[in-house]
């Protein structure tokens, strides 16, 4: 059909030009989506035999939708998507405010229009970018907003009574005729005005102040909210949710590989950035499990959940800090170490709700903490588990009959350690000083060349910080971050050390209190 030459309601009739409704376009678009094997929701990952399934059956049921789940999991992007779903362009009385179908007005607007210009009314057609409404749930909402009232200054200027319905001004919603409306955090808009949703989404009817007007919309609601258990601000009301006909968890994604996907491609990395700093597959591994382990995380609150957004500005803040200490040295290129991690922290604490224990704990601390045992989750799929090479002894201490010599791989490592070594890992040195600090360490270069023989120099290196900080995660050596510098040490070493100053510390208060 050529729209450009269709301009007027007689022009729309004789091209026989039949209209659908909203739920009935999208479910033919979508069945010959699925007939070419053509995926409906790019850039979604995850979801494929989950979510977008669901979806599917609940687009060829000609249902209203409703997304159940945690922050961050994609539930307004798959709304947006479904614009695409939508035929290209429709027709549209010209002026009309709520979208008019030509062929079956709803306003008295688009009826008086035809009703003086019959075939001869003017039409222009809509994109279907332009068929999407959003609004986003707060307490301040009103039915005015949503719906619409009274416009005393349309009265004025039209010399109109407010008995005449072309005084209306109509809400976001009635604007959204012919097209898909998004209402987000459904839970956080008042009991009052989900009621005044309950007509609309059943029957087509709508009030404003004394109006009366049967406009049945055409439209796709689509609403998201957290689980009702996760937030005392209020709830989705019963009899509502009884007529949104399908519900829809999300989740979060399953894997790692999922996860990684995810960051890839959300991450807003600049080409110059990607030019001067490489990141390792394990950097990006850490960063994503530092997102797992916070969602099974004792401090953590686990009914608020943690974003995919939380990876997405960790792996930007990563890249960021190693381009810092990059323009600082006026080196042409570098990668992320494992240390320029301390710089993804104002990315954790930022994107996690904690409970009372892990606000006792701090944020700081907490994000710390994640970070370590991220380290020590995916140590053990490049090295050797050290918990299996701890010395196993027997009650009284002794070696047990079964331990043998060398069956422990981090004895020569530990060993230098022992002997009273350290190694200081300043955050912004360069990457030869750290490079230079790491092949200090007995033991420690040997060890990561027998498992990664064919590792570069500095993914050669990379892997000896790693070791260091997998070391310390299980408890092997100790690792203090100091200002700007993280300290190695033996783990003995540091424990009587702290001992003794907490003996000096209860030293001086018992003269105090002498």
């Amino acid at each position: 059909m050529n729209i450009e030459k269709i301009k007027t309601l007689g022009e729309l009739k004789k091209s026989g030009y039949k209209p659908l409704s909203v739920k009935e376009e999208i479910r033919k678009n979508l069945i010959e989506k699925i007939r070419t094997k053509e995926n409906p929701f790019t850039g979604i990952m995850g979801y494929e035999d989950t979510v977008i399934p669901d979806t599917e059956r609940a687009l060829l049921s000609r249902h209203n939708i409703l997304f159940l789940g945690l922050r961050g999991q994609a539930k307004t992007r798959m709304a947006r998507q479904m614009t695409e779903l939508l035929d290209e362009y429709v027709p549209i009385i010209a002026g009309s405010e709520v979208n008019d179908n030509p062929l079956n007005p709803l306003s008295k607007y688009a009826k008086d229009l035809i009703a003086e210009h019959d075939d001869e009314t003017p039409i222009v057609w809509l994109h279907r970018s332009e068929r999407y409404g959003e609004k986003l749930a707060t307490p301040d909402v009103s039915v005015a907003d949503l719906i619409g009232d009274i416009d005393p200054i349309k009265a004025a200027n039209l010399r109109l009574s407010f008995a005449d319905e072309r005084v209306i001004h109509y809400g976001i919603i009635p604007r959204s005729n012919r097209g898909i409306f998004v209402i987000n955090e459904l839970p956080d808009l008042q009991a009052r005005i989900q009621v005044a949703l309950f007509n609309i989404l059943q029957e087509g009817d709508i009030q404003i102040r004394g109006f009366k007007l049967r406009m049945p919309l055409d439209i796709l609601f689509v609403f998201t909210a957290n689980p009702e258990d996760y937030t005392n601000r209020g709830s989705i009301v019963t009899p509502l949710k009884d007529r949104i006909e399908s519900q829809i968890l999300t989740h979060y994604p399953k894997d790692i590989e999922t996860s990684l996907a995810i960051t890839e491609q959300e991450a807003d990395i600049l080409e110059e950035q990607q030019q001067k700093v490489s990141v390792s597959d394990l950097v990006k591994r850490l960063i994503e499990q530092v997102a797992f382990e916070a969602r099974n995380n004792e401090y953590v609150d686990k009914k608020s959940g943690v974003s995919a957004r939380l990876t997405i500005a960790a792996y930007e803040n990563a890249v960021s800090s190693a381009e810092r200490r990059a323009i600082i040295h006026q080196e042409k290129q570098t990668q992320v170490w494992v240390s320029d991690l301390v710089g993804v922290i104002p990315a954790i604490t930022g994107k996690i709700e904690l409970v009372y224990e892990g606000e006792q704990e701090g944020p700081y601390q907490v994000a710390v903490n994640l970070l370590d045992k991220a380290i020590r989750t995916q140590f053990v799929s490049y090295f050797p588990n050290p918990e299996t090479s701890k010395k196993k002894r027997t009650p009284s201490g002794k070696k047990s009959v079964e331990e043998k010599e060398g069956d422990n791989p981090y004895k020569a490592i530990t060993r230098w350690f022992d002997g009273g070594n350290h190694v200081d890992l300043l955050v912004d040195m360069t990457d030869a000083e750290k490079i230079a600090a790491l092949y200090k360490v007995d033991g420690l270069y040997g060890f990561v060349k027998k498992y990664f023989p064919h590792a570069n120099e500095k993914e050669n290196a990379l892997l000896m910080e790693f070791v260091l900080h997998g070391l310390a995660a299980y408890s092997l050596i100790s690792k203090k971050m100091i200002e700007g510098r993280i300290e190695f040490k033996d783990l003995i070493g540091s424990m009587m050390n702290l001992g003794q100053m907490n003996f000096e510390d209860d030293e001086i208060n018992e003269d105090d209190f002498n």
